[in-house]
């Protein structure tokens, strides 16, 4: 059952309240299928929306609520323009986040070298702080079962603030990352990219979180500018020539393999293609030419160590330089030295952490004489991983990549030329998606050494000596899917093998979050799962999203939709501006100065909170406003009061009847021009805009228009039939022209005096308003009309009379066409002024005069 069925109207309410209606209408909607997707509607009758699934790792917060509350204003005004509306939800639940939070929450780690404990249970209350400082190790299986039970837990939550807030999903088609389908969805992606060789396996330098222990792409660095210190080095060249390198990473010397220097620098041109000797370890190593070393930098020459940044993995790969790695997975310098250096000298920096090694290696240079000068203190960029506390490091690792464009120029071009495709708003966001494109420098990591997500599909032969076969991996047919190498065995072999010389291994990884959530529109479309719905669905017609996950999210999209699919994912791509505090700054939980909705939802409403959020255009920022959602609840209870005295007035019994008197044209023909500007700035996901225009004409109609024609409404005969036919025109439109914004009380309103649900009905249009005229209608008299009356009510004002006092006399002056204009409805405003005798009298002022004698 639907709300397309006959509901019984409920009445006007003696006194009409904000308070309850959320509780009351979503129920409601949930149980009459008022959002349900309309699966047997063609392609062209479908809006598809790629909904962002929120990571379920926290709080929601104001900023969730302001971008979700702009897609779903889009979804309410589509579903009224008649398309069946394809509006899922899904839960990002996989990843570090979770795992972090899994950690805190129960104060344990995963330690996948433990066997399964089938009846380990984890703590009935919250931790203490040393019991997270000391974690209770456990195997994965255990630790996976605790990250599903958490991210169930906030899954409910989130699900009921989104019903809360009005949100129009279809709730049936909520999915999640970690969820069985994604998984296969996923898993199947991976090995088609596989197959065609866009996924490949490589050992190489690697991005390396030591606090969670995992690899990271190039998508998810940020720079965090941090203290520092130059140290100025003595290496010795030829004839024992002193060259001077200054570094801030002098724990990396014994990873040195060369020395670089710009291709024009005079200084240091006799040097390249000769060798210098390091100081402490004594080890030779190139000079060698490139045109990203900065002459201007330091001493123009730079040191070259594997690895201290992405510039040395720049100049190890195109020079061909060697490779000396000191820097372990756990943050600390490996125990043993790299080829070539002497162990005598490394022994003193063997196994201690990465800050430890800095201070044991200056005050090995200061000894031998080789620190010239004292350390100069500097604030510089240091790369981190957008979710962690520690600097990354470069370490060498065997990972599975995706192409991306960042080594392959054909299909960069290929992606920038999809970005040209996407309809932008707003429009100079793309600029943004052209710079991330054109400055890849390499392929999409998308493996990951964490437990909780979309295990890597494949397994690897295991020799005669039990070493795994990297080059042909096992991959599983698609009809197997999910799998899980690390409990599944590989196909054609027992789980006896695993591990076994001639046996097998699984792949120990998980894929990037970023590599299931980018298949988002394949997942819940029912790719290859359901073919009759992705032929509805995909490609999708938007995808609404923050500005800052463009590099991410939109891109990798946009990268698997163009690899599997030859096509974009969706059409549109709208992007959300960032949340500040009352300081203008960006909101965050590091900062402290996040808000979080339920509170605020429950004391000021859903649709005070709603009109808040549609006040910030697409990609602009909006500063958190309390004062906002206060005047968004009195713009809620003044269309309930308004509403009831419409209502009150007859306008019920009079839709669809023709208005005739020139107030109440004028009045229609304005709104005609609202409808037309609000329909406009809604295709073109100007929400801001449509609400600003439905909102002036609302106070304008409450303030003017109805205390103009009150009088005439209560009355009888033609005049008062066409007072309450436009009351009835004006008040049905307006209802759906904020039902986008407001849902809960124009849901309410509309059930007093019509059937079925407005967010059902048929989005206003001026069609509609001008089969309500009858005669002519000129918009200027609801404006002139407005003008003369409030130029009485001042004159009240001023003498302090309550504005139901008698004016004995009125004067009206201004041009003579004015005032014959005013003639018109020269009846409404004496009864809404109470003006015994109003004269004209023309051209006496150039603009129009009110004056009052009393």
């Amino acid at each position: 059952m639907t709300d397309t069925a006959r509901t019984a109207r409920a009445g006007v309410p003696e006194r009409p309240t904000l308070d309850g209606l959320e509780e009351t209408w979503a129920r409601h909607w949930q149980e009459e299928g008022t959002y349900a997707f309309d699966r047997s509607k063609e392609r062209s009758d479908v809006y598809a929306i790629d909904t962002p699934p929120p990571t379920v790792s926290g709080e929601l917060h104001m900023g969730h609520v302001f971008s979700y509350t702009h897609t779903d204003m889009v979804a309410r005004f589509q579903r009224m323009r008649g398309r069946t509306v394809f509006y899922p939800m899904g839960w990002d639940d996989n990843g570090l986040p979770t795992e972090r939070r899994v950690q805190n929450v129960y104060g344990v780690r995963c330690d996948p070298s433990l066997p399964y404990d089938p009846h380990w249970q984890p703590p009935a209350t919250p931790v203490s702080e040393e019991r997270r400082k000391d974690p209770t190790p456990i195997d994965r299986r255990n630790f996976v079962a605790l990250c599903e039970r958490l991210t169930a837990a906030d899954e409910q939550v989130f699900e009921a603030l989104w019903r809360r807030l009005g949100l129009s999903v279809d709730w049936s088609l909520t999915y999640t990352t970690i969820g069985r389908v994604a998984r296969a969805t996923s898993q199947r992606a991976f090995l088609r990219n596989l197959a065609r060789g866009e996924a490949y396996q490589a050992e190489a330098p690697t991005l390396w979180d030591v606090g969670f222990a995992t690899a990271v792409a190039q998508a998810e660095l940020e720079d965090r500018e941090r203290p520092g210190a130059y140290h100025r080095l003595r290496f010795t060249g030829p004839g024992g020539r002193e060259v001077l390198i200054d570094t801030t990473r002098p724990e990396l010397l014994p990873a040195c393999v060369a020395l670089v220097c710009h291709p024009d620098d005079e200084r240091y041109a006799d040097l390249v293609g000769r060798s210098v000797r390091s100081p402490i370890f004594a080890v030779e190593v190139p000079v060698r030419a490139h045109p990203v070393a900065d002459p201007a930098k330091g001493t123009g020459i730079a040191m070259v160590c594997t690895f201290g940044d992405l510039t040395d993995v720049t100049w190890w790969r195109e020079l061909q330089l060697d490779t000396r790695v000191v820097i372990g997975r756990d943050g600390r310098l490996l125990p043993e030295p790299p080829h070539g250096v002497p162990a005598e000298p490394y022994a003193a920096l063997a196994g201690q952490t990465v800050n430890g090694a800095r201070r044991t290696m200056v005050q090995l240079l200061a000894d031998a004489g080789d620190l010239v000068g004292e350390p100069r203190a500097i604030t510089h960029p240091v790369k981190f991983y957008e979710r962690g506390d520690r600097p990354l490091e470069i370490v060498s690792t065997r990972q599975w990549y995706l192409r991306n464009g960042g080594r392959d120029a054909g299909l960069r071009e290929q992606l920038l030329a999809r970005g040209g495709e996407l309809r932008w708003v707003p429009e100079h966001m793309k600029h943004r998606y052209d710079h991330w494109v054109g400055g890849l420098t390499g392929d999409w990591l998308v493996s990951r050494q964490r437990f909780f997500g979309v295990p890597v599909p494949v397994w690897y032969r295991l020799d005669d000596v039990g070493e795994p076969d990297w080059s042909h991996p096992l991959t599983p047919d698609e009809a197997m899917l999910p799998v899980d190498p690390s409990s599944d065995p590989a196909p054609g072999f027992e789980e006896s093998q695993r591990g076994l010389p001639g046996g097998f291994v699984g792949d120990p990884d998980v894929l990037d979050t970023w590599a299931t959530s980018s298949l988002t529109p394949q997942i819940v479309g029912g790719w290859e799962t359901d073919p009759d719905l992705f032929s509805r669905v995909f490609p999708m017609d938007l995808r609404p999203q923050g500005h800052d996950i463009i590099r991410t999210w939109l891109f990798s999209t946009v990268v698997r939709a163009h690899l599997e699919h030859g096509v974009l994912p969706w059409r549109d791509a709208v992007l959300s501006g960032w949340i500040l505090d009352p300081d203008r700054k960006k909101m965050s939980k590091s900062k402290g100065n996040v808000v979080t909705p339920m509170a605020l939802l429950e004391q000021h409403g859903s649709d005070a909170v709603r009109y808040w959020a549609a006040n910030g255009k697409p990609g602009m920022d909006l500063a958190f406003d309390p004062a906002q959602i206060k005047v968004g609840r009195r713009l809620a209870t003044k269309l309930l009061n308004a509403s009831r005295f419409a209502l009150g007035l007859g306008a019920a019994d009079a839709l669809r009847a023709p208005a005739t008197a020139p107030l109440d044209t004028a009045m229609l023909a304005e709104l005609s021009g609202v409808v037309a500007a609000a329909t406009s700035a809604f295709d073109s996901y100007d929400h801001t805009a449509a609400l600003q225009v439905t909102e002036a004409f609302f106070w304008r109609f409450c303030d003017d228009y109805i205390e103009l024609v009150k009088e005439r409404a209560y009355g009888s005969g033609p005049g008062a039939e066409s007072a309450r036919a436009a009351l009835a025109t004006a008040l049905s439109v307006q209802l759906r022209l904020f039902a986008p914004v407001l849902p809960y009380v124009a849901e309410e309103v509309w059930s007093w005096w019509r059937y079925g649900s407005v967010h059902r009905a048929t989005w206003p249009t001026t069609y509609e308003v001008g089969r309500a005229i009858e005669g002519t209608a000129d918009p200027q008299l609801l404006r002139l009309a407005g003008d003369a009356l409030g130029q009485v009510r001042r004159a009240k004002s001023e003498r302090k009379l309550s504005m139901k006092a008698e004016v004995p006399l009125a004067e009206a002056l201004g041009p003579a066409a004015l005032l014959e204009q005013l003639t018109l409805i020269a009846d409404d405003l004496r009864a809404a002024g109470r003006i015994t005798k109003l004269d004209l009298l023309p051209d006496r002022t150039p603009d129009l005069v009110i004056a009052s004698a009393f």
